[in-house]
This record gives structure tokens, C-alpha cells and sequence, in this order.
């Protein structure tokens, strides 16, 4: 029978994973690379009760830390020598394989245990190739990229999307508490970048279409700064993008299902709203592309399939035509655009 007794205490695999429990003598932690994301971070992990070490390249970047208790380290290695989970926030792939596996990284001193948390945005493949070398000298290596910019990370509500294994995972998480008001389990080893990218996608498109936005705001004599204003007053209310992000498929809708009707009734405010945004356009003279692409595939890309604006638009009739099939819309919707919570 097995047991506690049967552990090889040689055995890199059964050292214990992280810094331990903050209620409990905990090791210390350590971060490298203290930027405008990474400092405000690291600032943050002062109040760890097992202690903070800190290295930049900018030895200068370390002092403020060292006058609220840090400890510097002049180099990955150094860190390494103490810390027991290792926060990274560098630049771009090279570095981060410098800072984990290169002549003064971690990998260098790294004890069987410790966690390498990469907070960088890097490659999916980088964060797995890097976790197979830490992995056969017993440490653990996590993707966990973050959200939020420089603001959250100042007010300590980052989101933080950690690909590796559940237990590590849960060793680091009282850690990412101190700086993260919304740690997330994404998968695997790779899985954190991935989801970064996706929600950057969605950050960077919707940039585009901001500009799209404000294109056809100007020409209508429309001020450009008010309408941002609306944009920010109204998505901290409904929630923006994220608010129709509310099934785990992408996959068509049984008309039968739950959901069918909700993004039925979203996509024919959609269409609507979009057909008399491309009017518009069209009368003012300014390209939409992204309008014209987001009217074609809003209801595909709910699950239920385009609406009768959609389709009338794709067979040739025009966003003119879409936009009067669009006014008569109200009389079905009940004029409720405002009252829908994932309607923007």
C-alpha cells in the first residue's frame, strides 16, 4: 500500500510546488522586470509575508523596493537562489529564454519546486518549449499573461490567465491575489498566451472599428470625444463586448435552445442598428468596411444564423434598402434596445 513514506525525497517531481502558504512561513517570492506593468506588480507583492526580490537590468529601477523591505538581485540566478515562485515580466520571447535558460537564468540555481510565472505576451510555443526545459530540473513553468494595462495593474485588479497544471495553479494563486482580481485557470501549459491573444484580438479589431466609428462620427459633425465618452459610460454599464461572450461553443443554436431566442432578438437589433449606421455611410460618403463585414456575420457568429436585414443587404438590395428594412424593426424589437443588457 502507498503512502507518504513511499515519496523519494530525491525525487525532483515530490518537492513542494511554490512558495508555500502565506499562513504558514512561506519562501520568498521573486520578480524580474519592473516596468510600467511589472513595477506597479511587484510593488504589490511587498506585502507577501515570506518577502520579495526583486532584478531589473536598471539597477536604479530595484531602490524604491529596497527601501520598503525587497531584497535585489543583480541577476535571474540571484533570484533564483531565494525565491520560489518567479514572476517574469520582460519584452518578447528572447528575453524571457534569456531571463529562465540563458548563461545567469533562473534554471541556473532554480531549487526542484520552484514556479517560473511568465507575465510577458510571448508565443504559445515558447511558454511549452520553455516548460519541457524547466520541467527535467523539477520546475515548473506557467504562461500567465495579464489584462488590464497600466491602470489595473496600479489598482491591483488585473487579469491574470495562467496555462500549467491545476496544482500550480493553486500554489500560486494566494500570490496572484495580492495583484489580480481575476485569476483564471485557462488549461494547459500554453493555454494562458492563448487566451491573451484572443482577448487581445478582440481589443485590437475593436480598435479598428473605433476608428471606423469615429470616421463616420466626424463626417456627420458628430464630436468625436462626446461619442467616447458615451462608448465608455455605456459599456461599464453593459459590460461592451464581453457581454454576448456567454455560451462555451461556437456551434449553431437548436432553434429549441435557451439561447436561440436571446441572440435572435440581439441580432435583429444588430442588423438594424448596423444597416442604418451603412445608410448612413453611404449618404455621407465614408467606407465601412468592418460595418459591412459585422452586418454580414453578426448572426452567423451568434449561432443563429444571419436576419432578414442581412440577408437583404447580401442580395444586393443595399445598405439603404437594409436600413429601411431596419426602421420598420422597432415595431418587433418593442423599442427596448436600451433595456437589453447585451445589446450595446
Amino acid at each position: 500500500m502507498s503512502g507518504a513514506d513511499d515519496v523519494d525525497p530525491t525525487d525532483p517531481a515530490a518537492a513542494p510546488i511554490g512558495p508555500g502558504s502565506p499562513d504558514d512561513a512561506p519562501a520568498p517570492v521573486g520578480f524580474i522586470g519592473l516596468g510600467n506593468m511589472g513595477a506597479p506588480i511587484a510593488r504589490r507583492l511587498l506585502a507577501w509575508p515570506g518577502g520579495l526580490v526583486v532584478c531589473d537590468v536598471r539597477a536604479e529601477a530595484t531602490e524604491p523596493f529596497v527601501a520598503e523591505g525587497a531584497t535585489a538581485a543583480a541577476r535571474a540566478e540571484d533570484v533564483a537562489r531565494t525565491a520560489k515562485l518567479i514572476s517574469v515580466t520582460v519584452l518578447d520571447d528572447a528575453q524571457v529564454r534569456d531571463v529562465v535558460d540563458g548563461p545567469h537564468g533562473i534554471l541556473r540555481t532554480a531549487a526542484p519546486g520552484t514556479v517560473i510565472a511568465v507575465h510577458s505576451t510571448i508565443s504559445d510555443s515558447t511558454a511549452v518549449e520553455l516548460a519541457e526545459v524547466c520541467s527535467a530540473s523539477g520546475v515548473h513553468l506557467i504562461d500567465a499573461p495579464v489584462s488590464g494595462g497600466a491602470q489595473g495593474a496600479e489598482a491591483g485588479e488585473l487579469a491574470v490567465m495562467v496555462g500549467g497544471p491545476r496544482e500550480v495553479y493553486d500554489a500560486c494563486r494566494p500570490a496572484f491575489r495580492l495583484w489580480a482580481g481575476m485569476p483564471v485557470h485557462a488549461g494547459e501549459v500554453g493555454a494562458g498566451t492563448r487566451m491573451k491573444l484572443a482577448r487581445n484580438l478582440l481589443h485590437f479589431i475593436s480598435f479598428t472599428a473605433t476608428a471606423e466609428a469615429s470616421r463616420l462620427a466626424e463626417a456627420a459633425g458628430i464630436d468625436i470625444a462626446g461619442l467616447g465618452r458615451v462608448v465608455r459610460h455605456t459599456d461599464a454599464i453593459t459590460g461592451g463586448a464581453g457581454a454576448v461572450m456567454l455560451r462555451d461553443t461556437t456551434a449553431p443554436i437548436d432553434p429549441e435552445d435557451f439561447w436561440h431566442g436571446v441572440f435572435t432578438h440581439v441580432r435583429g437589433l444588430g442588423e438594424k442598428d448596423l444597416s442604418l449606421a451603412l445608410g448612413l455611410a453611404d449618404r455621407l460618403g465614408v467606407d465601412l468596411p468592418l460595418g459591412a463585414i459585422a452586418l454580414r456575420d453578426l448572426g452567423a457568429g451568434f449561432g443563429v444564423g444571419p436576419g432578414e436585414i442581412a440577408l437583404a443587404a447580401d442580395a444586393g438590395t443595399g445598405a439603404g434598402a437594409g436600413a429601411r428594412v431596419g426602421a420598420g424593426a422597432d415595431e418587433t424589437n418593442d423599442n427596448d434596445d436600451d433595456n437589453d443588457e447585451v445589446h450595446g
